[in-house]
């Protein structure tokens, strides 16, 4: 990666404001929603200020997105490098090296993948810029990219999207139009929608303890449901008591949209700064709706519905404890992302013979009368680091990200993976889990596409690789498409009960201070919800804490309206 010097006061305490945040980065999942994101706000003039020439520079590249274009096989000799989180799912142990190997051969350059750890990416890459050791490009969470934006590292990019050679296919322009700032400005590209979580539940816990998943409407309802699971044997191991409710990645998200992975306890609440409908930005902490909710998780706690270890799970130990081969302490409910992971949450019970048939919950009562439905959060990005060249710029989205949407060779490798690694058109027969009760068979003929068993588990058929193919922007257009019936199920019915959650707040005091603002919350979450404490009391400690700050943000943010 290059080494870029930084000049910038607020970009250097910017990212080592995000260090100190325990943000997770969870942006892993790939899945949906055909609601459009929110626009992104404006911070141009924060930008132009930030990054001194850049503006200068992209007037210079004018004249290559709009007319003849530099060759980039001429322009990156060199190569490019990305940094990519775990929606990549060609990991190293997982075909990577096929699909950078085959990348290559139909892009012609050289590219080299820094994959970095996902729960703490988010982290990660503030370490990274800290070190002033930057990619190419990389992948970063709507919230992510909303706090760099202004810092001047990032890209424009509005000329080369404006004339990519993928704007003829584009079904879903809004997702990308959306993302520019109010001067035109594009820093950012989603090559898919978002994506939000759904209620998952185990239908052998509910049969167990004599629930009816039609039956579960109302959070009384819900309630009931995660006590039984916890009062009861719902693994059937002849022990009542030792299972809990629902197990949950933490209490609060590190990222927006902050609520999905416990979103029947939190409801109408919404605890971050929000946009409201009369375009004033406020601190939902403070309201009395989350207040609320910490009230309902501090009983849920006490009572034994949240496994206790959701205070600390990153989102890999949450789900790993859900469809853990022993089932004694783990849970009967995992709110997690929709589409893809039904299929990846069931394959993981079959593979650790666990009863496999699940449940997606439609939103309860008061998650439908308050926010109308599961969030959809905005798309996860590309970004193109502003290497003061517009000319080494234009070729990075000309080689990567233009090509990501060929539609065809290019596409297929983001969208499934290399070719007779992760997919054939081969003649060929597999099985998958030989020799027991779940066993499968498959069978192909000569021409026709199929997903293989995935490298690193052959008793799982592979899904998708990075773009999932139910929400890229751009459809392909070489006929290949093989959605698993369970992830095509899960898709639809998030789409069906979805909204689009609230817009993330671009602010230069939030974006230098969203750790110390996390932090303060995790406080009163822990005061109030682990050790059962007041929560006046607490939310007292969080406005002294962080009242200063969080002012501080709504002046800027609504001085910007």
């Amino acid at each position: 990666m290059k080494k870029k010097a930084l000049s910038l006061l607020l970009a250097s305490t910017m990212v080592i404001s995000l260090t100190a945040c325990g943000g997770g980065g969870d942006n892993a999942s790939s899945s949906s929603s055909n609601n459009s994101n929110d626009a992104a706000a404006s911070n141009s003039s924060s930008n132009d200020a930030a990054s001194g020439d850049t503006a200068a520079s992209n007037d210079a590249a004018g004249d290559t997105a709009s007319g003849e274009k530099p060759d980039y096989h001429e322009v990156l000799k060199d190569g490019i490098t990305v940094v990519v989180n775990g929606t990549l799912t060609a990991s190293v142990d997982n075909g990577q090296a096929d699909f950078e190997k085959q990348w290559e051969e139909a892009v012609g350059i050289d590219l080299t993948i820094q994959q970095l750890d996902h729960s703490g990416y988010t982290d990660a890459v503030g370490r990274l810029f800290a070190s002033q050791d930057y990619p190419d490009a990389m992948i970063m969470s709507a919230e992510m990219f909303k706090q760099y934006a202004p810092t001047g590292l990032l890209w424009d990019m509005a000329d080369a999207y404006a004339n990519a050679e993928f704007q003829s296919r584009i079904t879903l322009p809004a997702i990308n139009e959306n993302m520019k700032d109010a001067e035109g400005h594009l820093y950012a590209f989603a090559p898919a929608y978002g994506n939000g979580c759904v209620t998952y539940v185990k239908k052998a816990w509910l049969d167990a303890v004599g629930i009816n998943i039609d039956d579960v409407k109302t959070y009384d309802d819900y309630y009931n449901m995660l006590k039984a699971f916890h009062d009861g044997d719902p693994d059937g191991n002849g022990v009542d008591g030792d299972t809990y409710g629902v197990v949950a990645a933490g209490f609060i998200g590190t990222e927006a949209p902050w609520i999905n992975y416990l979103p029947e306890f939190w409801q109408d609440a919404f605890p971050a700064i929000y946009q409201k409908e009369d375009g004033s930005w406020v601190d939902g902490f403070q309201e009395d709706a989350t207040k609320e909710a910490l009230l309902r998780m501090q009983q849920a706690y006490k009572d034994g519905a949240i496994d206790p270890e959701t205070l600390t799970a990153s989102t890999k130990i949450a789900r790993e404890k859900w469809f853990s081969n022993d089932q004694k302490g783990s849970s009967g409910v995992f709110t997690y992302w929709a589409g893809t992971w039904y299929r990846t949450l069931t394959d993981n019970l079959i593979k650790n013979e666990v009863n496999e048939e699940l449940v997606q919950l439609p939103p309860i009562q008061e998650i439908k009368n308050s926010v109308g439905g599961y969030l959809n959060r905005e798309a996860p990005v590309w970004v193109i680091i502003d290497q003061g060249d517009p000319v080494h710029n234009q070729a990075v989205f000309d080689a990567l990200l233009d090509t990501m949407l060929d539609g065809d060779v290019v596409q297929t490798l983001w969208v499934y993976g290399a070719e007779d690694v992760h997919w054939s058109t081969k003649a060929e027969e597999f099985t998958t889990n030989p020799g027991t009760d779940k066993a499968q068979d498959y069978s192909y003929e000569e021409g026709v596409f199929h997903l293989k068993p995935s490298p690193n588990d052959p008793n799982t058929v592979w899904k998708k690789n990075y773009i999932d193919p139910a929400l890229a922007i751009s459809p392909l257009t070489n006929g290949f498409n093989d959605q698993d019936e369970l992830a095509a199920a899960g898709n639809k019915f998030f789409t069906e009960n979805c909204v689009d959650a609230p817009a993330t707040p671009v602010s230069e005091t939030f974006t230098n201070e969203s750790g110390t603002i996390h932090d303060a919350k995790m406080a009163v979450i822990t005061a109030v919800v682990v050790d059962g404490g007041d929560v006046e009391s607490a939310m007292q400690t969080y406005v002294d804490t962080v009242g200063s700050i969080i002012d501080q943000c709504l002046t800027e943010l609504n001085a910007a309206q």
